[in-house]
């Protein structure tokens, strides 16, 4: 049912959505959706552009007209999109997004808007010395910089064009057959289009070499990896299965000869001591020995010799972390925190205590004394009234 939508849609429509999704994916984050949704019209657009042959291969770019000049854009944005999309297999993706940006370079050394600089570098097959990269990389730098400079000036002197004439429009009456005149910038709107093929073309050659590069970069870990499944050879498979044989042989004629565990004691020790019939000795043991073992690791005696024997003894055990402690242990420990913690408090209590009382009393005996002193110093200054014993100082003494 999309496929019809899309086939029914005329081609100036299919350009201009795929476009402004193109924009909004150079600029900022796209759904993948949107992507896929812009790559099919893309596609369409490009085998509309092909029925109605609208380039040939014995035209050059004068003789393409305005109007068909931004569908060589087509391929360019169906490899940038391309590149884009979320696939598993990264190497085919990157080979097809490859093949329509080469097309697009193509379509434009055929119509001599590539430079000859450019064109060498593009068919060169050794990998260019730094100082060459640089250079390149400097001069379509430059080529950019200009194309986005003389795109902006054009953008500029259209919007003063319009302002313009809407003002001139204003100021005067449009006469009868004068609105149906040709648009008188159509040479600046060919040249915008140029501009803007000639800015994709330099976006394009940077893209092809990042492509080419992560191509090279995928190809050596998918060799890598088919190396590494080539390594494991029949006789390294036979040599693994008698090794796991001979370790489960010796560890079933080891466990006929171990003897019955050790009978756990900690959970009545720790009875006891919770009860009080014990006391917490700092000398018990509590371990129970080591963790249980699972998988080949049971059968593996002795230190690990080798990466091998160390991975081996690994499968099947427990992804968690085995108990350093039991809840016996743990139950212990947190007994002896909260007797620590309660001696600690009890000694603190009782030195409060005992100095709170000493300054009570040493407060009670001072009290005393003072009261003392004032009622017998009240007592002389009533038998000895102000003045006594001072007569001769008197005028009728």
């Amino acid at each position: 049912m999309a496929e019809e939508l899309l086939e029914a849609q005329p081609l100036p429509h299919l350009f201009e959505q795929a476009q402004q999704i193109y924009l909004l994916a150079s600029s900022s984050q796209v759904e993948p959706t949107e992507i896929r949704k812009a790559c099919r019209m893309l596609q369409e657009a490009q085998d509309k552009v092909e029925t109605l042959a609208l380039f040939s291969a014995n035209e050059d770019k004068e003789d393409i007209s305005t109007a068909d000049l931004k569908y060589l854009l087509v391929p360019y944005y169906l490899g940038y999109l391309t590149e884009k999309l979320p696939v598993e297999d990264r190497a085919e993706l990157v080979k097809v997004a490859k093949v329509q940006l080469l097309a697009f370079i193509r379509s434009c050394e055929r119509l001599e808007l590539l430079s000859e600089s450019e064109a060498q570098a593009l068919s060169r097959e050794a990998p260019p010395t730094p100082e060459a990269r640089r250079a390149e990389k400097v001069a379509r730098f430059k080529r950019q910089r200009a194309a986005e400079l003389k795109l902006q000036d054009i953008k500029e002197r259209k919007e003063r064009r319009r302002r313009s004439m809407q003002a001139a429009a204003k100021a005067t009456v449009v006469e009868h057959g004068e609105e149906d005149l040709p648009d008188e910038d159509d040479e600046e709107e060919r040249e915008a289009w140029f501009m803007q093929i000639s800015l994709a073309l330099c976006k394009a050659l940077d893209l092809v070499e990042m492509l080419k590069r992560e191509y090279e970069m995928l190809a050596a870990i998918q060799a890598i990896n088919e190396e590494g499944k080539e390594v494991l050879t029949r006789e390294i498979l036979d040599e693994r299965q008698s090794r796991a044989e001979s370790w489960h042989k010796e560890g079933a004629s080891k466990a006929r000869t171990l003897g019955p565990a050790q009978p756990i004691t900690c959970a009545t020790y720790a009875q006891d001591v919770i009860e009080g019939r014990a006391a917490i000795d700092q000398g018990h043991k509590h371990s129970h020995g080591d963790p249980f073992l699972f998988g080949p690791a049971s059968v593996v005696s002795g230190s690990l010799s080798t990466e091998r024997e160390r991975l081996v003894a690994q499968v099947f055990q427990p992804s968690h972390s085995l108990p350093s402690m039991s809840i016996e242990e743990a139950g212990l420990a947190e007994m002896e925190m909260m007797r620590t913690w309660n001696e600690a408090n009890q000694k603190l209590a009782d030195e409060a205590k005992s100095s709170w009382v000493g300054e009570a009393k040493k407060d009670d005996s001072d009290d005393e004394e003072s009261e003392y002193k004032a009622r017998a110093w009240d007592d002389w200054k009533d038998e000895h009234p102000r003045g006594a014993g001072n007569k001769k100082l008197t005028p009728c003494g």
